[in-house]
């Protein structure tokens, strides 16, 4: 186990503690393939390995967010997401194996092949499954789910300056698997950008190593939840708070990141698949030996895809991150005989 951040700042490492749930540094690896333009390689990043218990991005953000909830005296742990949200069942996940009970505000969706599997890993660990009634309830079901029972609110995504931590680390420890030789320093690193927590800590964590690499992200939800101005917001706090822990991080680390905002491959909508999108995910499962989804990382790798056949592509080496889980879940994707603590509503993701 290795913790980059602390081994570069250990005064901030003392200064904000995390909980140790992931399993790192995540591997990398380089694979060449054939396209139609010819042989390109790619390297992956592979944080779908981060946790033997589940993995994906979510889980470095987690081990700060769930780590604050403990200093706090927290009881229970509270988040929010779509019905089929990776992040809403990681946290409910290492809540319940830290001790703590969960509530998982959810809203409707486009339906996915994930989400039964999804709802019943919720159903199998007793996560309090609420349905998000609206605008017009919001503060309504916050109170009546959250007041008085000692709740610690973790955000959409887990994206805030605490979670995007969580990818400083990831950062800085991708140059430590660079400067050992496991990986070629990559010119591009392509990352879904949903809550954006994860595209602000690897910048951040980049700059922070001396790394010129660009960050190349791919907007996969809608422009009221990720876009230019909120992620600005995002970096230059987490780097201020940073500098605010340990004044031996510059104050101007944000000034000096490299970022391409992609749209282009948002397909019309959250977890609305198109064409290039499917095409993605099953170039990555023939040829990259990846198993993707259509919603994220599918996205992603649509962009990735895209460039390396782009006539101006002059051999450089791409980077794919890999933030969606590949540990098996132990639920099933069959409809349960009760609906037991899935909400009626909910119930029809099934059919």
């Amino acid at each position: 186990m290795t913790d980059s951040l602390a081994t570069a700042y250990p005064l901030l490492a003392d200064r904000l503690q995390k909980l140790t749930i992931a399993d790192l540094p995540t591997p990398v690896s380089t694979v060449l393939f054939d396209t139609a333009q010819g042989p390109r390689t790619v390297s992956i990043k592979h944080d779908d390995v981060s946790s033997a218990l589940y993995g994906g991005n979510k889980v470095r953000k987690l081990e700060y967010t769930l780590q604050r909830a403990r200093e706090r005296g927290a009881k229970r742990i509270a988040t929010f997401g779509a019905v089929g949200s990776n992040h809403a069942l990681a946290t409910a996940l290492f809540a319940v194996q830290l001790g703590f009970e969960c509530t998982c505000i959810l809203a409707d969706q486009k339906k996915t092949p994930n989400i039964p599997r999804t709802l019943n890993m919720h159903r199998r660990i007793g996560t309090e499954i609420v349905r998000y009634p609206g605008s017009a309830e919001r503060l309504a079901t916050f109170r009546r789910y959250l007041q008085g029972r000692q709740s610690w609110v973790v955000p959409l995504g887990g994206s805030c300056w605490l979670g995007a931590v969580g990818f400083v680390n990831a950062g800085l420890e991708l140059a430590a698997q660079i400067a050992a030789g496991d990986v070629a320093k990559p010119h591009r690193i392509y990352v879904a950008s949903g809550t954006m927590g994860s595209a602000v800590g690897l910048l951040l964590g980049l700059t922070l190593a001396g790394l010129p690499t660009e960050i190349h992200a791919v907007r996969v939800v809608d422009r009221h939840i990720t876009n230019p101005a909120s992620f600005e917001r995002l970096l230059r706090k987490t780097a201020l708070l940073l500098n605010r822990l340990d004044a031996s991080i510059p104050t101007n680390s944000a000034d000096c990141t490299k970022l391409r905002w992609r749209d282009e491959f948002f397909a019309g909508g959250y977890a609305v698949a198109d064409a290039i999108t499917a095409e993605a995910v099953s170039v990555a499962h023939d040829k990259l030996g990846l198993a993707l989804e259509t919603t994220y990382t599918g996205k992603a790798m649509a962009a990735l895809l895209h460039d390396l056949a782009a006539e101006d592509y002059a051999g450089e080496n791409y980077l794919f991150w890999n933030t969606y889980n590949s540990r098996p879940i132990v639920a099933t994707s069959e409809r349960p005989q009760t609906a037991g603590n899935i909400p009626e509503e909910f119930m029809c993701y099934f059919d």
